[in-house]
């Protein structure tokens, strides 16, 4: 005796929903909910800011913003973070250089975790784990190749 074959009568049964992209003004508004401010800057790019932190994000059509730069704020400008081989510094673009502290790690860490989430992106494992740094200059390598 062969056993009854299955059949299924809703044919969505093998599909899945596709997830809905949010629009780059629904993701602002998200961002302002969380506590986020959100400053205009040029055309398609804010400025988004909480507590000493703040980021520069970018308006991609038909595909997630883009995070440009994430730091602590120094003097009105964004310092970037920077690995100097045995200390970080945050560095802004005007030049000035102050010692990264590890309440400013921390804080910059839980901004950008907070921000990715509420932006809807993906927080990468390696990101996850703490605060990456975008340039390395360590003093060691001064004048190799």
């Amino acid at each position: 005796m062969t056993p009854p074959r299955r059949r299924y009568n809703n044919p969505m049964f093998f599909r899945r929903e596709r997830p809905r992209q949010m629009t780059f003004s629904e993701r602002l508004d998200a961002l302002r909910k969380a506590g986020f401010a959100v400053e205009s800057q040029d055309a398609g790019t804010v400025r988004v800011s909480r507590d000493r932190c703040a980021a520069m994000i970018a308006d991609v059509p038909g595909a997630p913003p883009r995070i440009r730069k994430v730091g602590v704020v120094l003097g009105g400008d964004i310092a970037f973070l920077i690995d100097g081989g045995f200390q970080k510094f945050f560095r802004t673009a005007a030049g000035k250089r102050v010692p990264a502290l590890a309440e400013d790690l921390q804080a910059l860490h839980a901004f950008e975790e907070d921000l990715r989430d509420a932006l809807g992106l993906v927080s990468l494992y390696n990101e996850a784990l703490g605060t990456t740094c975008d340039y390395h200059l360590y003093d060691r390598l001064e004048g190799r190749e």
